[in-house]
């Protein structure tokens, strides 16, 4: 997630994914909140402590919308040490805004396929890549040390998410631990529809479903209005109108999605180019100084439930239930500057 804004600072050109097993929460999950922490603090506070939820308004919600996961969540806090403004943070309840990109697009078929950019800045990024049996099996890219910006579990259920181009925020959590509570939950798009109907977000957010049937959904998320679900297998970031003209202009965001779309409709588009798509122009994005550079694609297939991650010219990383591997991954994505982008604010 994103973090206040900061001076000029280098960007690395090389960073490490991390794919990491662990069932239970344990020492690996707090080794990732020990070296995350102090930055998510920063942003939690970034408005002031006071404009975040106390504790017990956070629990109450927890466990009002998705009480599955208070087991789990007790132990992250107990690994987390404890402390108040820890747990208030673990509830992700009316968390701070902030923004990032993503293209989504499922590829339909008799091996129908996830396929997503995530677009964002690569030094406020956890590289994390968890696979754990917390409720079930689950393999997902990790935010805010137990949400998930797109992952899939062993029911071949895939999900990802994008920001939904609106400045709108309001009462609800931060999509990532919804996404983590469809994926420990449900076992279709159908429960996972449900779910969202239900559990209010705090902001304005695309996601994209996909599951082992080869049913697939966009839903639009919004604090102010009510879900809505349409067959589109293209999001970027925007709903039915762009509502924030500035950054639609910003993130090519009517572009990106008119491209995949023109794509998909071509017969003579195969699987493997439309894959490679999202390795080039115009939805792979370098623009890593405004905190929009692309950092992964992930091609997730529900029917073998495995993921598969590319970038440009690197070999792909493939995981699975049947098969994961701890590790690093070098990931080189060039060298690049970052400056007052305001990313966690509007």
């Amino acid at each position: 997630m994103s973090t206040p804004t900061s001076p000029m600072a280098h960007i690395p050109s090389t960073f490490h994914l991390a794919s990491i097993e662990e069932d239970e929460p344990g020492a690996k999950w707090q080794a990732l909140f020990d070296a995350h922490w102090p930055p998510y603090q920063t942003w939690f506070l970034s408005e002031g402590e006071r404009a975040r939820p106390g504790y017990m308004t956070s629990l109450r919600n927890l466990r009002a919308y998705m009480p599955e996961l208070l087991s789990t969540y007790d132990k992250l806090v107990d690994l987390a040490g404890g402390g108040d403004l820890a747990a208030r943070f673990l509830s992700f309840y009316r968390p701070p805004p902030y923004l990032l990109g993503c293209s989504q697009a499922v590829w339909a078929g008799p091996e129908p396929a996830l396929i997503r950019n995530y677009d964002y800045s690569p030094i406020l990024f956890e590289w994390a890549l968890l696979k754990t049996r917390w409720l079930r099996p689950v393999i997902a890219i990790s935010d805010c040390l137990w949400g998930v910006l797109d992952g899939i579990n062993d029911a071949g259920l895939a999900v990802s998410l994008a920001f939904g181009g609106r400045k709108t925020t309001g009462d609800g959590f931060g999509v990532p631990l919804v996404l983590r509570y469809i994926l420990e939950t449900c076992d279709n798009v159908r429960e996972a529809c449900f779910v969202l109907r239900r559990v209010p977000v705090h902001m304005t957010y695309n996601l994209t479903l996909l599951d082992r049937a080869g049913i697939f959904v966009t839903a639009y998320l919004a604090p102010d209005r009510k879900p809505r679900f349409v067959r589109s297998p293209v999001s970027t970031n925007h709903q039915d109108r762009i509502e924030w003209p500035a950054y639609a202009r910003m993130s090519a965001s009517i572009e990106r999605r008119a491209f995949l779309e023109e794509r998909l409709a071509d017969p003579s588009e195969t699987e493997s180019r439309f894959v490679n798509r999202f390795l080039e122009p115009p939805i792979h994005r370098i623009r890593y100084e405004r905190a929009f550079g692309t950092l992964y694609t992930a091609v997730y297939r529900p029917t073998e439930a495995r993921v598969e991650y590319h970038w440009p010219g690197h070999r792909v990383l493939q995981q699975s239930f049947a098969s994961f591997e701890e590790g690093l991954e070098t990931i080189h994505l060039g060298e690049a500057t970052i400056g007052k982008v305001g990313v966690g604010h509007f």
